[in-house]
């Protein structure tokens, strides 16, 4: 009887590669979700806050409503619920969008929306915090993404450029295209300290930080960067960033804007 045929030494270290790749490809889907999940536990205590104050006049206008017998006070209390539901629900979207992508395709999207998404998300926290947030839509291109990662990155941005500014500051956040058209743009400029030249060679090295953990042990891991180039380099856009010491930093994500045919869909919202 013929003795089994064992693999040949070439077949083993092509096996042995291709699940290593794999592994690879698996730990980073897992950094990109932990580090998304890490920029949320910064927000999460300003959501909150934020789903409360949508919360408070549901709540208040439903107890008016139900005393009064007035139909037009009645209508008007209708009006506000409805209202701060929108606003609740709005807020609630925004988290579950980036806890739970809805597809993990990549599909046509109004940058310039994602934007706003994540300004809402960010909003509180920035007022907390002494923040005053400039947003400037010059145009709404399209842009072929997985949106919950997208937005992973502005997040992370303007999470990056308040903690620039402890002391207060402002944040102006551009959406539209480059001078070709052909490029979509978001431009992140905070009025910080800058970054030095020295630090500023490094600041998409993975571990690499100058910043401390805050008081619930978040930041400061040097990984928030990098994924965030590996995010838009994934994309085929470009994340850069031009600062000076003294005059702030500003980080540029430019995506390529979508076909036609592809951007006549449905834009994700």
């Amino acid at each position: 009887m013929p003795a089994p045929s064992k693999p040949l030494p070439g077949a083993c270290e092509s096996l042995d590669a291709a699940r290593l790749a794999a592994e690879l490809v698996q730990l980073r889907r897992q950094v990109v979700q932990l580090q998304r999940i890490s920029s949320l536990g910064v927000l999460a205590g300003s959501i909150v806050h934020e789903l409360n104050n949508a919360l408070t006049p549901i709540l208040n206008y439903a107890k008016l409503g139900l005393r009064s017998q007035d139909p037009a006070f009645r209508t008007k209390a209708f009006e506000k619920i409805l209202e701060g539901a929108e606003r609740a629900s709005a807020v609630a979207n925004g988290v579950l969008g980036l806890v739970r992508p809805r597809a993990d395709r990549l599909e046509p999207a109004d940058l310039a929306r994602l934007a706003e998404d994540v300004v809402r998300l960010t909003a509180k926290d920035l007022e907390k915090h002494r923040i005053q947030l400039d947003l400037v839509i010059h145009d709404r291109p399209s842009v072929l993404v997985h949106a919950a990662q997208i937005q992973q990155v502005l997040l992370n941005l303007l999470i990056n450029a308040r903690q620039a500014m402890p002391e207060g500051g402002r944040i102006t956040l551009e959406a539209g295209r480059d001078p070709t058209g052909r490029w979509a743009e978001i431009r992140v400029r905070d009025t910080g300290p800058g970054i030095s030249p020295a630090h500023l060679r490094r600041i998409f090295e993975p571990f690499f930080t100058t910043k401390a953990p805050d008081p619930n042990g978040l930041g400061g891991t040097g990984l928030g960067l990098p994924v965030c180039r590996e995010i838009v380099e994934a994309h085929k856009g470009r994340l850069r960033v031009e600062s000076r010491p003294g005059q702030g930093a500003t980080f540029t994500l430019r995506l390529p804007v979508a076909p036609a045919a592809t951007a006549s869909r449905s834009p994700t919202r």
